[in-house]
């Protein structure tokens, strides 16, 4: 790594020679340029002159000062800056010791590797990392870098001191206006919450990676290419929803523990969108279901009857085999009607019987086909 910063640190009386290497590379995110959208040129950007609206050479560009709110800009040369009182410009005075969570994260900016600069540099370097891990402390001092001076934190990690550049309390704004107003929380949705929070586990660095990134990368490949872009998945239905906040914390707790895909469909039906409401009331209210299975039993009973009307005759046409049968059914007959005229109790018996076998024959029609062949 190339070293961007020298200087030392001063601890006490103990000065400690290091270089600052940067701790962390931004050029794997994604950037684009721009282009001129007719002919796909590059744009290139010019220093112009406001005056004269003339092109300015690099050697030509100087500083100036504009206070906020003023239009007025006072110009300023390096040899004015060199003469002000800097003594951070080479060191990094540490100021004091504090514990890391004192260190509000909002203030962290960048962050930087500091190396020992020099054998005579081993051992004091050293000796503050090793005091920053086993005190379990960071070191809070100034420096000035790249012309500007500002808060340091030093920590250890990874076998090196670690440098983070911290923002000036002044320059971390309030959360007025962002903070919502007084909500009432339930004892168990925050025992849930709690709960969810410890079941997720650890985080795996290694697992984290930017996919946005391998999209982009993905889209360029294909283009090279000269494919069609694969179109994007649906992320989800958009709209307001509403969202029933214990249910959700126990099924993500359920999920988070090893539920499986059950659970995790179960959680996304407890998110209801607003504009679904409507319809859901309609389909609850609406007797489609009881309509339903009455046609469902109507149909089944049409299907039932043919089938034993079918049935029915088979049976009926295999009694009467010969013309002795015949004979045989018209004298049973005869009985019957002589009967009918003795007791009144038979007569009531047969005209019981008569009027089943009408409704018989109604439901059955291929049952009186049946006596009509047999006559």
């Amino acid at each position: 790594m190339r070293s961007i910063w020298n200087g030392s640190i001063s601890f006490g009386l103990v000065t400690i020679p290091v270089k600052t290497y940067s701790a962390t590379d931004r050029t794997s995110s994604v950037s684009f340029v721009r282009i001129h959208e007719k002919d796909g040129a590059q744009i290139q950007y010019r220093k112009i002159c406001e005056l004269d609206g003339k092109e300015v050479p690099n050697e030509e560009v100087g500083k100036g000062y504009q206070a906020p709110g003023d239009e007025t800009i006072v110009p300023i040369t390096d040899d004015d800056l060199s003469q002000l009182p800097m003594p951070t410009a080479k060191t990094l005075s540490i100021l004091s010791f504090a514990d890391p969570g004192e260190i509000d994260p909002l203030q962290l900016d960048k962050a930087y590797y500091l190396g020992p600069n020099g054998a005579s540099a081993i051992k004091p370097y050293t000796l503050l990392r090793e005091a920053l891990e086993h005190h379990q402390r960071v070191a809070v001092g100034k420096v000035a870098m790249r012309g500007r001076e500002s808060l340091a934190m030093l920590r250890a990690h990874d076998g090196a001191i670690v440098m983070h550049t911290l923002l000036w309390p002044d320059q971390i704004r309030p959360a007025t206006g962002v903070v919502p107003d007084d909500v009432e929380l339930r004892e168990n949705e925050l025992t849930l919450a709690e709960t969810l929070m410890d079941s997720l586990g650890e985080l795996d660095p290694e697992e984290l990676h930017d996919d946005y990134r391998e999209a982009v990368e993905e889209l360029v490949a294909a283009k090279l290419e000269g494919e069609e872009p694969a179109a994007p998945s649906a992320s989800g239905a958009s709209g307001a929803r509403v969202l029933d906040l214990t249910a959700a914390l126990e099924k993500s707790l359920r999920a988070a523990r090893g539920g499986g895909e059950g659970d995790a469909q179960e959680e996304s039906a407890s998110v209801t969108p607003i504009r679904g409401r409507k319809a859901t009331k309609k389909s609850e209210a609406a007797p489609g279901g009881g309509k339903r299975s009455g046609t469902a039993t109507k149909k089944g009973a049409k299907k039932t009857a043919p089938a034993a009307a079918k049935k029915t005759p088979a049976k009926k046409t295999a009694a009467p085999k010969a013309a002795g049968g015949r004979m045989k059914a018209a004298a049973t007959a005869k009985k019957s009607a002589g009967s009918r005229g003795t007791t009144g109790g038979t007569s009531k018996k047969s005209a019981s019987e008569k009027t089943a076998s009408k409704s018989t024959a109604k439901k059955a029609p291929a049952k009186k086909t049946g006596r009509q062949s047999s006559a």
